[in-house]
């Protein structure tokens, strides 16, 4: 789901271009191990931020430019991005506008939900009104600096699985395992995650 997540993100939604400057948050996380490989491999420059300990992982990934988020605030060092993909949620989506070109897009992939997505699911005039509300400070914000806002709810395909089943094949990309708890201790593997210090993806193994 992650890999399929970050594919119709970057290359789909965000129409990733070779040269453009994508910035990732919490690049250390399951979304953002992939993501930075798959946009380097699509050929773009990778910005992220993450803890100290955590930045030799982003940058043996690919990772172009680093933010320690112990020491800076990536909105006040970072500038010039093309896109921008929302994994965190609190105001960092709402920070992150401000380091994107004119032109700029936003792609979050945990919300908030917009009026696009809820036509986009064949949803209801009362759905899509709702949805609107939700997303109305961001969309305005993104308006006034001239970006664009949009959510993605990830959907099945086969044909993009494929092509991301070749690369894992060719190891030019490949998931980062943190940790792979027995199934017996599937409520600790949950605990652990919930810490939010997870390197990559945390695994249960059922057999």
């Amino acid at each position: 789901m992650v890999a399929l997540t970050s594919w119709q993100a970057l290359k789909e939604r965000a129409n990733l271009q070779v040269g453009q400057k994508l910035f990732i948050p919490a690049g250390s996380g399951g979304i953002g191990t992939f993501a930075i490989q798959l946009a380097k491999y699509f050929g773009a420059k990778v910005g992220t931020n993450t803890s100290t300990g955590n930045i030799p992982l982003v940058t043996s990934l690919g990772a172009d430019e680093v933010v320690d988020y112990k020491k800076q605030e990536f909105e006040k060092v970072l500038r010039g991005y093309d896109v921008v993909i929302g994994t965190i949620r609190g105001d960092a989506i709402e920070k992150s506008i401000g380091i994107l070109s004119t032109g700029g897009k936003v792609v979050s992939l945990i919300g908030p939900l917009d009026a696009a997505f809820a036509r986009a699911r064949g949803l209801n005039f009362v759905l899509r009104f709702v949805f609107g509300l939700m997303s109305r400070k961001i969309m305005r914000l993104a308006k006034k600096r001239d970006v664009t806002y949009s959510f993605l709810f990830v959907r099945p395909d086969g044909a993009q699985l494929a092509e991301i089943g070749k690369l894992l094949k060719s190891e030019r990309i490949h998931p980062v395992i943190d940790k792979v708890f027995p199934f017996e201790q599937a409520k600790e593997a949950l605990e652990y995650l919930a810490q939010g210090r997870a390197k990559g993806k945390v695994v249960v193994k059922i057999k």
